[in-house]
């Protein structure tokens, strides 16, 4: 047990208001969830008093042997509370009892395959934790707002920024992760290793799943990094993880390794959006596949920022159109707008028609079903061409999309001509 991990030089995040508005509105229990190290436990701890710290042995057998401990002394943080299923029903009951609002914060980097007797539905409301967001990183001071695009009034679009390609690269490769932000080169490298041999070694055992071949798994998930942007199907992955025909990986082999990732928050796909107006006949419904921090890919496929600068070729192939580092940022813009789009409390989707004649690559919807349209690019500028998917939309969405929006590693926001917006990747912010 813990007094408080508080720190004073806490940067606030996008959750933090999401968090605040909810207890402001009454929620006594909150369950932040996401992969390890993005800082879930940081930002539970400014509200908390007592930290309960499950990852210690002696921690959880104080808790074991009195599961009412973690009651006495509120607002309290139980950290990593998957360790100790017991702790959510205490939560629960606690609720139940009549405890006032922001009295418990829980956090988890793996989901539990048993959450004690009572799922927490109406007592204790999860809310997801990623990476950081290029707002959040400070690269640049936001002039565009999500909440303002999903306004449906048409915002003005202005602004410029000095973010560049190669800064882009470098926040490609850096990550997300607070702890790592602070290192670089050698030092950065192995952290990412390892972070990824601790989640074959030890997260994967810890949630009851034993890895008998490491070495496959290893494989199964650098062939997933490869896949980032696209909505290769898992047969694809699965054959670009196999070193031969007679060592080809099965399905029951591999759907565990993608199910324990998931579960562990590192597997983030994103999933195909599903009109609540029937605008649309044939619509693919594969997800994109994105890995919780495009950082965690540079590390599988062993690139760099100089690889990824000059083109070199990613260890394991996954057809795609475009570049790797194409791929690799939209997942970072992806990444930042899903954060934002959280907030806003709209949901996030990319679409595609089944024969892929037209494709965008973010949807964020509003609880009406209204929407905006993003288009990534890994360019500067923006020629007619980039736009046409958007133009088609637009003509047959009418009304029910709110806004259109190219972004770009280039300088300058603004609004076109055919009124689709231009935003730079930095300028985009909550």
């Amino acid at each position: 047990m813990s007094d408080t991990l508080k720190t004073i030089d806490y940067r606030r995040r996008v959750v933090d208001d999401e968090i605040d508005a909810l207890v402001v509105g009454g929620v006594t229990a909150i369950a932040i969830e996401g992969a390890k190290a993005v800082g879930k436990s940081a930002t539970a701890a400014q509200r908390a008093t007592t930290t309960f710290l499950l990852e210690q042995p002696t921690t959880r057998e104080l808790v074991l042997a009195d599961p009412s401990s973690i009651l006495v002394k509120t607002p309290v943080l139980i950290d990593e509370w998957q360790h100790l299923p017991a702790t959510w029903d205490a939560v629960r009951r606690a609720v139940d009892a009549g405890a006032g609002p922001g009295q418990f914060f829980l956090t988890g980097s793996a989901s539990a395959a048993n959450p004690g007797t009572h799922s927490g539905a109406g007592r204790i409301v999860k809310v997801r934790m990623r990476p950081m967001s290029l707002f959040e990183r400070g690269v640049a001071v936001p002039s565009v707002s999500l909440v303002e695009l999903l306004s449906g009034k048409m915002p003005t679009i202005s602004g410029t920024t000095s973010v560049n390609l190669a800064l882009y690269v470098n926040e490609i490769v850096c990550s997300g992760f607070p702890a790592l932000r602070i290192l670089s080169g050698r030092a950065l490298r192995a952290q990412l290793h390892g972070y990824i041999d601790r989640v074959i070694d030890r997260d994967f055992p810890e949630i009851g799943r034993a890895v008998r071949n490491p070495a496959a798994l290893r494989r199964w998930f650098t062939a997933y990094a490869a896949a980032t942007s696209t909505s290769a199907s898992y047969d694809t992955i699965r054959n670009a993880a196999s070193p031969g025909e007679g060592q080809k990986l099965t399905k029951l082999t591999t759907q565990p390794y993608r199910d324990t990732l998931e579960r562990l928050y590192l597997l983030d796909p994103l999933p195909a959006w599903l009109p609540t107006h029937n605008h649309f006949r044939e619509l693919a419904s594969s997800p994109k596949h994105h890995l919780v921090d495009p950082a965690l890919a540079v590390s599988l496929l062993d690139l760099s920022h100089e690889k990824l600068i000059t083109g070199v070729k990613e260890s394991v192939h996954i057809p795609r159109d475009g570049s790797i580092l194409g791929a690799l940022f939209e997942s970072l813009v992806v990444q930042s707008l899903r954060t934002y789009a959280q907030l806003a409390e709209a949901t996030v989707g990319h679409f595609r028609t089944h024969r892929g004649d037209h494709e965008v690559d973010v949807i964020i919807e509003r609880a009406d079903g209204k929407i905006v349209a993003f288009e990534i690019k890994l360019s500067a500028t923006v020629e007619d061409s980039d736009v046409r998917h958007l133009l088609w939309l637009k003509e047959k969405l009418g009304a029910d999309l709110l806004d259109a929006v190219i972004v770009t590693t280039g300088p300058h926001a603004y609004r076109r001509s055919d009124g689709i917006a231009v935003v730079p990747a930095s300028l985009i912010g909550p």
